[in-house]
């Protein structure tokens, strides 16, 4: 079911009108639904009911705002994190620090320690020396630190270049071919306890032949690990499933992806670990803006919102797609290329787009903006960070601040020499 729906000829969030958050909030501004997240969260799980002993953790980077994590944390999932920051929006939201799985490829020290200080539940240790390092402090804490490898299986996942993390000559996890080696290696050293082993082909997988193959290879590596004496207890398989963007597209279904991970991991005998981020934030927002002008164009007119670049990022760096719907559509439609004011000519959301008729002053969403929006937003520009609102029923709350301008140049500091006083002086 979809929470984003027309009631009366206009666009809600579940039970609220998206034009009563707009008068209230302002725009632009991310419209998240609880039930659409929990609706989400449950059919992955479902899906996976047949793969056995199986671990969820949410991918904080697709959505980390602290209700929506409160949210899926109710909804029992753990988290992956790769920052400390990430990390403490995951303690802070009531998910236990043994639910928590630490990847990426630039754990700090000071990272690591904050980990261990909480008792986290796994490093993903993306090279060799990563775990020595690990195992050296915790060793000298006089602790143990579950850990898995992650290896790189050398599978294209047949997505955009910038969201592939299986491939080679990615910069993620150790060739699959040295991966013995290293962890043999690593589970000799006396800070960790080496649980298994980590994958992670990309986001947004349109077909499972990808993780197919990338699975039959983490399994083979799993065989021969035992077979040189390894106790492997865990393999991470990632994320990646995709979601579709644009109306009509067809992806997986979370029966689908448990169908064939079933299949393929019935032998291992090991706790499957998931970090699902996209298919469960991604339809669960949408980001709602005003149209500033409709400005004539050659040859299509420029239809001007108040959403840029920096609020909804992906359009500018992946040329990705977001369905574009006025809130109180007329059913006439146009054909229109979409910007925001952003003084750069990639702030642009589509180009020769059909689109419902709009004019200055109306409201419109951008669709499947849940996951990679607000969390990549930023103040270019020097325009307001963007706010968020999660719904609930009838109900609705901010649960990120419009973060002013002003606000932001409050922060920053003229040295003394630069001072007007100075250089009167």
């Amino acid at each position: 079911m979809d929470h984003f729906s027309l009631v009366d000829g206009a666009l809600h969030c579940e039970g609220v009108p998206l034009a009563a958050i707009a008068e209230a909030v302002g725009t632009p501004v991310y419209v998240y639904s609880s039930a659409m997240f929990e609706q989400n969260a449950r059919a992955f799980r479902e899906g996976l009911a047949g793969a056995g002993d199986v671990h969820l953790a949410y991918a904080i980077k697709a959505n980390p705002n602290l209700g929506v994590l409160r949210v899926l944390a109710k909804a029992g999932y753990g988290a992956d994190v790769v920052s400390g920051g990430e990390l403490a929006r995951a303690l802070a939201a009531g998910i236990p620090a043994a639910d928590i799985v630490f990847s990426g490829v630039g754990k700090t020290d000071a990272e690591l320690n904050a980990a261990l200080d909480v008792g986290l539940g796994q490093f993903n240790l993306e090279l060799e020396e990563e775990g020595v390092v690990l195992a050296q402090i915790a060793a000298a804490r006089g602790l143990r630190a579950d850990a898995t490898l992650r290896v790189n299986p050398d599978v294209d996942a047949g997505t955009h270049a910038k969201i592939s993390t299986g491939k080679r000559e990615n910069k993620f996890g150790v060739p699959i071919d040295q991966a013995p080696a290293i962890f043999a290696r690593l589970a000799a050293l006396p800070g960790l306890a080496m649980r298994g082993v980590a994958m992670h082909i990309g986001s947004q997988l349109s077909e499972l032949g990808p993780l197919e193959a990338a699975y039959a290879r983490i399994g083979a590596l799993v065989a021969e690990l035992r077979a040189a004496g390894h106790p492997i207890e865990r393999v991470d398989l990632g994320g990646g499933l995709g979601i579709p963007y644009r109306a009509g597209e067809t992806f997986p279904s979370p029966v689908e992806y448990g169908a064939m991970v079933a299949r393929v991991t019935k032998d291992w005998g090991v706790r499957l670990m998931f970090e699902p981020g996209r298919f469960i934030a991604g339809n669960a927002g949408v980001l709602l803006t005003e149209v500033i002008w409709v400005k004539p164009g050659v040859p299509t007119p420029y239809v001007i919102v108040d959403a840029a670049m920096n609020d909804l990022a992906r359009p500018a760096m992946y040329d990705a797609w977001h369905d574009f719907a006025a809130v109180r559509p007329t059913g006439e439609r146009m054909t229109a290329n979409i910007a925001g004011p952003v003084c750069e000519t990639g702030d642009t959301f589509a180009m020769g787009r059909d689109i419902d008729v709009v004019k200055r002053g109306d409201l419109a969403i951008f669709r499947t903006a849940g996951a990679y929006g607000a969390t990549m937003s930023s103040t270019y520009n020097s325009r307001a960070w963007v706010a968020e609102v999660l719904v609930d029923g009838d109900r609705f709350a901010v649960v990120a601040d419009r973060i002013l301008p002003e606000t932001v140049l409050a922060a920053e500091r003229v040295p003394e020499w630069l001072k007007p006083e100075a250089s009167a002086a």
